[in-house]
C-alpha cells in the first residue's frame, strides 16, 4: 500500500467525507474551498446573482441555490452517514425534525467537520483556476487566495468534489426571445414575495419545483407548474389551492406574453422560473480532451468515478443524482481512497473503457437522453451497493433503501404534507436500533 499527496476540490459534503476517507487510508489531502465555510450548496446566501437566468458566463457568482423555506427532500436517518448518523436527538435550540430543515443540514456537515478533525485540512476562500496532469505522471494544481498571486503546486491525485448546483440548465422553448416576460432560473429564488400578484409558470416537476411552486401560491395569482413527466391523473388544478395547476410541458411562447402548453391550452403569464436542474461545470480542469462535458454527460467516467485514461490520479464524486447522496459520497470516497492506496484494483483502462462504451449503449438504447447519464434513480442502490461490494463493504441496510423508497410513495399520496406526516415508524425503530449497534 501506498500513500499519496492528494488535492480535494470542494469543501461540501463530497469534499469533506472524501477527506476523511482519504487520511483514513493513510493518504495526505489538501482541500481547496472557494468560500469561507464548509458545506457547499448548504450554505446559505441571501443574494441573488444579477442576472437572473444565470447564463451570463462573466456574472459574479452565488454559489448557493438554496432558498429560506427548504427542507431536505429526504428523512434524516437517510442522509446521514454509515458511521456518523444524522441524529435528532442531543440537539438543543436545534431542527430536530425528521426532514429538516437546510440550516439543520449544514450544522450537521459542522459536526462531521470538528468529529474528523477535518478544519486543519482546508484552505478557505482558495479558488483552484487551474489543474492537469504533467509529463511527470504528478497533477500540477494552480490556486489563488483572493487576489493574492497564483501558487503552484504538486500532487499525486486529484479528487474533484466541486458540486453541481451553480450553473443553470435552461429549457428550451420555442419563442423565448419575443416573449415579453420575465425570466429566471430557481438557482436564484429566495422568496414568494416578489410573485405577489402574478401569474408564474415553473418549467419542471422535481423537488425544488414542487417546493418552490407551493411557496410562491401563497402570494402569487396563479401558478403553472409545467412538467415533460406527470401523469395525465395529476393534471389540472392542484388539491388544497385554487391557484395552482399542473400542465404538460410548454410547448410555445407568444410576443403578447401567452404560454402555451402541449395540449394547446395557455396562460398569459408574467414570469417562467426555470427549475430546470443544473450543469456539470469544470472551468479549472484541464485534460487535454480526455474528459468532456457534452451534454451534461461527464465522460468517458468508469462508474461516473474514473476516467479510465487518467485514472485513479482523477477521480470525481458526487456526480451520480437521483439518490440518498450522502451515502453515495461516502462509499465513493472510500473507493476512491482504497484504490489510490493500492489496496482495490482496477480494471485495466481497455476493460474500464470497454464499461464505459456498453453504459452509454444501454441508455441509448432504453431511449435515456444524454443529459441524464448521471440520473441513477432507476438503479441507485444497484450502483451504490456494486460500489461497497468494490471496496469490500457490506451492502447498503435495507431499512435506507426502503425508508429511501417510502419518501416517493408518501410524497405521491400527500405531496404537500409527507414531510411531517411519516408512516413507516417500523423503518425508523429499525434505523435506530442500526444506529444503536
Amino acid at each position: 500500500m501506498s500513500s499519496c499527496n492528494v488535492a480535494v476540490i470542494g469543501a461540501g459534503p463530497g469534499g469533506l467525507v472524501a477527506a476523511r476517507e482519504l487520511l483514513r487510508e493513510g493518504h495526505k489531502a489538501v482541500v481547496f474551498e472557494r468560500q469561507a465555510q464548509v458545506g457547499g450548496t448548504w450554505v446559505y446566501q441571501p443574494s441573488v446573482e444579477a442576472d437572473p437566468l444565470g447564463s451570463d458566463p462573466s456574472r459574479p457568482i452565488v454559489h448557493s441555490s438554496l432558498y429560506p423555506s427548504l427542507r431536505t427532500n429526504l428523512p434524516r436517518e437517510v442522509m446521514g452517514f454509515r458511521d456518523y448518523p444524522f441524529l435528532s436527538t442531543g440537539l438543543a435550540h436545534r431542527d430536530s425534525r425528521r426532514f429538516p430543515g437546510h440550516r439543520e443540514v449544514l450544522h450537521f456537515i459542522n459536526d462531521f467537520t470538528t468529529e474528523f478533525g477535518l478544519t486543519d485540512l482546508i484552505r478557505f476562500e482558495t479558488e483552484v483556476v487551474y489543474t492537469g496532469l504533467g509529463a511527470d505522471g504528478k497533477w500540477k494544481l494552480r490556486s489563488r487566495r483572493g487576489n493574492d498571486e497564483e501558487v503552484d503546486e504538486i500532487f499525486d491525485a486529484v479528487v474533484v468534489c466541486n458540486g453541481h448546483h451553480t450553473e443553470p440548465r435552461l429549457a428550451e422553448i420555442h419563442g423565448i426571445d419575443a416573449w415579453p416576460g420575465k425570466q429566471m432560473h430557481s438557482h436564484n429564488y429566495r422568496i414568494p414575495e416578489p410573485f405577489r400578484d402574478q401569474v408564474v409558470i415553473l418549467i419542471g416537476n422535481a423537488f425544488s419545483a414542487d417546493d418552490i411552486s407551493r411557496d410562491i401560491a401563497q402570494v402569487a395569482k396563479e401558478v403553472h407548474v409545467a412538467s415533460r413527466s406527470v401523469e395525465d391523473s395529476m393534471l389540472g388544478k392542484q388539491p388544497g389551492y385554487d391557484n395552482m395547476w399542473l400542465h404538460p410541458t410548454v410547448e410555445s411562447v407568444h410576443r403578447d406574453g401567452t404560454v402555451i402548453f402541449r395540449d394547446g391550452s395557455g396562460v398569459l403569464a408574467d414570469v417562467i422560473m426555470h427549475c430546470t436542474g443544473y450543469k456539470y461545470y469544470f472551468p479549472f480542469l484541464g485534460t487535454n480532451g480526455i474528459v468532456t462535458v457534452d451534454d451534461n454527460r461527464v465522460g468517458p467516467l468508469y462508474k461516473h468515478v474514473f476516467p479510465p485514461a487518467l485514472a485513479p490520479g482523477l477521480s470525481f464524486v458526487g456526480l451520480p443524482w437521483m439518490a440518498p447522496l450522502f451515502a453515495v459520497l461516502e462509499l465513493q470516497s472510500q473507493w476512491i481512497a482504497g484504490v489510490l492506496s493500492g489496496r482495490i484494483g482496477l480494471p485495466s483502462q481497455e476493460e474500464m473503457m470497454k464499461d464505459v462504451e456498453a453504459f452509454y449503449l444501454s441508455l441509448e438504447a432504453s431511449g435515456t437522453p444524454k443529459r441524464y447519464t448521471h440520473k441513477i434513480g432507476d438503479y441507485e442502490f444497484v450502483y451504490i451497493d456494486w460500489v461497497a461490494a468494490a471496496c469490500g463493504l457490506p451492502r447498503l441496510e435495507e431499512w435506507r433503501k426502503k425508508m429511501y423508497h417510502a419518501v416517493f410513495v408518501n410524497k405521491k399520496v400527500r405531496p404537500g404534507t409527507y414531510r411531517d406526516e411519516w408512516d413507516d415508524e417500523d423503518l425508523v425503530l429499525e434505523a435506530q436500533k442500526d444506529f444503536l449497534k
